[in-house]
């Protein structure tokens, strides 16, 4: 699943409009992003800023974090993270 500060509205647009097979979650008070310590200061346009850093956690069937990847770029992160799992379930 994915996680951002943007509304359930916007979400559901996006995943319409990309035809997306996996569920994307809300969270504008930004628990779960302080939870998983991604609020980090970015520097936008000469400005310093909190943002997401966009990472990646997996999580297993009994809820415990296995591996994360942090700073993550998207182009062919996704390829990365479907190795990774094909590897466990060897």
């Amino acid at each position: 699943m994915g996680i951002s500060k943007d509304s359930m509205k916007s979400h559901i647009k996006f995943s319409q409009k990309i035809n997306l097979n996996f569920q994307l979650l809300s969270d504008p008070e930004k628990e779960i992003h302080e939870m998983f310590d991604v609020l980090k200061e970015k520097n936008m346009f000469g400005k310093i800023v909190i943002g997401t850093e966009r990472s990646t956690f997996i999580i297993d069937e009994n809820g415990i974090l296995i591996k994360e990847y942090r700073k993550v770029k998207a182009k062919g992160h996704a390829k990365q993270i479907l190795e990774y799992i094909k590897e466990l379930s060897i």
